[in-house]
């Protein structure tokens, strides 16, 4: 079976300079030990540095904790009135903290928000003991999400994030973590970005969320801040700004970054360079729509099926980010076997849309089966197996 490949040009944004190098841009100095810009709208990383180096968590381990909460909530397991109860465990938690204690029963909606703008390990420690029975079996809950995700080179040793031999994870892993987060529960990421929250009856200390970039940035609208004295001083942020060429014609609309950092010196460090990641991706790359959701990119010949052609393209459109003023000289490929042999089912990888401009490839994203193509009958096999053989 060999690789066919398949032409096509597109005059992208009319007007653009053509003497523009489609050379990719270099990010800026970051001062971090490790770091990721993702352009979630066109699933691109835009830059890198150590993502598959292990690092500890710190308390964005707490983005698993609530991601195995929100998924309880969606399937009716808990609902956000109900309370839990507090033990002394949850209550005796060090570090950061919500302030709740054994005489109270707090509401899961009070609980996430102590979890997700105090940061509380209190409320953490209460909300996996609610949900799954105890600490230890949330903690399975943990790992076995992690490889439900594909999150390879994580291992959850608590919820909270307290340092622990052997809880560590990777920036790719929680790259992966927190687009799911977005992606999955769009109801209740919104958590994230409430800037002030404190439980009626405790006290006012550590009521404003760590995450530095609320309150500068009105594109920012999470996610969560880290910090052990092993970690440093670590952020996943993620951004919307608008962007005109996204939307159909005549609307706007929205391009989402997201920037993790780990490993800074201080509270401040880490937001002002995930704010220089950010800045950077959203000046030096331009988002480029070049299919709308479930727009077939190709429909080439299929043999052997109950139809006569294959459908590929992506259900969520095609977005790529390209450097800023080559959107003009974009051209691209397709890359796919050939011949297509039935059956295919619907979501199923076939090919690829190879980008590029100036001869430079830029990006390279996956086609899929938009529709399933059974495998035809024993008659109409035999006849595309005959002319097969004659072509």
């Amino acid at each position: 079976m060999k690789l066919k490949l398949k032409s096509f040009l597109f005059s992208l944004v009319a007007g653009l300079s053509l003497s523009v190098s489609a050379q990719m841009p270099q990010p800026p100095e970051i001062a971090a030990r490790s770091y990721m810009l993702l352009d979630v709208t066109a699933n691109q990383v835009l830059a890198a540095k150590d993502i598959d180096s292990p690092v500890e968590p710190a308390s964005l381990t707490k983005l698993m904790t609530a991601y195995l909460v929100f998924d309880a909530l969606r399937n009716k397991k808990i609902d956000l009135k109900q309370t839990f109860p507090v033990s002394e465990r949850a209550w005796k938690m060090p570090g950061s903290r919500m302030f709740i204690d054994p005489k109270m029963q707090v509401a899961v909606e009070d609980l996430l928000k102590g979890l997700i703008v105090q940061s509380g390990n209190d409320a953490t420690v209460a909300l996996a003991e609610g949900v799954a029975g105890s600490v230890e079996r949330f903690v399975q809950l943990m790992n076995e999400q992690a490889r439900v995700l594909g999150m390879k080179a994580t291992s959850y040793k608590n919820p909270e994030g307290l340092t622990e031999p052997g809880h560590t994870t990777t920036v790719r892993d929680l790259s992966i973590l927190a687009t799911r987060i977005m992606r999955d529960f769009p109801d209740y990421v919104t958590y994230y970005a409430i800037k002030k929250y404190r439980y009626p009856g405790t006290p006012a200390a550590n009521d404003t969320n760590r995450n530095l970039l609320l309150f500068r940035d009105p594109s920012v609208d999470g996610l969560k801040t880290g910090h052990t004295d092993a970690a440093g001083y670590c952020l996943i942020a993620t951004a919307r700004r608008e962007f005109p060429n996204l939307g159909p014609q005549g609307t706007v609309g929205g391009r989402r970054l997201l920037a993790i950092v780990m490993g800074t010196d201080s509270e401040n460090a880490r937001a002002n360079e995930s704010q220089k990641l950010l800045n950077w991706g959203y000046t030096a790359f331009e988002a480029i729509k070049l299919f709308d959701a479930n727009q077939p990119v190709v429909a080439p010949d299929v043999w052997k099926g109950t139809t006569k052609t294959l459908k590929m393209g992506r259900p969520e459109g095609v977005v790529v980010a390209v450097p800023a003023g080559s959107g003009s000289k974009i051209k691209t490929k397709v890359a796919r076997p050939d011949p297509l042999v039935a059956p295919y089912v619907k979501g199923q990888a076939v090919a690829t849309l190879v980008v590029s401009a100036d001869d430079r490839p830029l990006v390279e994203v996956p086609l899929l089966a938009l529709e399933a193509v059974d495998e035809a009958g024993l008659l109409g096999r035999a006849w595309d197996g005959l002319r097969l053989w004659i072509k």
